[in-house]
């Protein structure tokens, strides 16, 4: 028997481990409300970036720009940047403040508003749900989360939820795309909800 929705407090993303909460993060739900607009779905893939000392961050070495200053606050709040110019990325900052981590968010299976979420990303009913937003890209652009976003904490338009869902299996790789980490780009830092 599932125990009912409850909203993740921003204190449960202070945790000193995001590998762990990455981890963690696998199963719960992430929910938009925008304009009316209610969109959710299962969190099904997640890859943690640990901060200055992880060549895969983007404030490795404490880099600090515009764009990354957000990941210097205290867990709970949104990352979100523009990926070749295109894609939206959502990303969930962790730890205290001053400590840049950061989970980002790379797949979920839709929920509420799987219509909604269809229409954003332009896909047919033909198109199984449990690949509807499978990456970054998609995750955010059917949730509707875009760069304004940033900064935003997470306890209204965008929220966690955890409704007592455990995962049987999880998958544990090396984070994809980031050959630039050098040997960081091997460690096991993403997870896969196994269907």
């Amino acid at each position: 028997m599932r125990k009912k929705m409850i909203k993740l407090p921003l204190s449960w993303f202070e945790g000193e481990d995001v590998v762990q909460i990455a981890r963690s993060l696998i199963g719960k739900i992430i929910r938009t409300e925008f304009d009316g607009q209610v969109t959710s779905g299962r969190i099904s893939e997640t890859e943690a970036y640990a901060g200055v000392t992880d060549k895969a961050s983007h404030a490795y070495g404490g880099r600090r720009t515009n764009r990354t200053r957000v990941m210097y606050c205290r867990g709970g709040v949104s990352y979100v940047y523009l990926c070749y110019g295109i894609h939206h990325l959502f990303n969930i900052v962790t730890n205290r403040e001053d400590i840049p981590h950061a989970v980002l968010i790379r797949g979920m299976i839709p929920l509420e508003g799987e219509q909604i979420i269809r229409q954003r990303l332009g896909k047919p009913e033909r198109v199984p749900a449990s690949v509807l937003a499978r990456g970054p890209g998609l995750v955010s652009r059917g949730l509707g989360i875009r760069t304004m976003h940033t900064g935003m904490p997470l306890l209204d338009q965008i929220s966690i939820w955890d409704d007592g869902f455990e995962p049987r299996e999880i998958q544990v790789t090396p984070r994809i795309g980031i050959d630039y980490a050098a040997e960081h780009k091997d460690l096991p830092y993403r997870f896969v909800l196994v269907d």
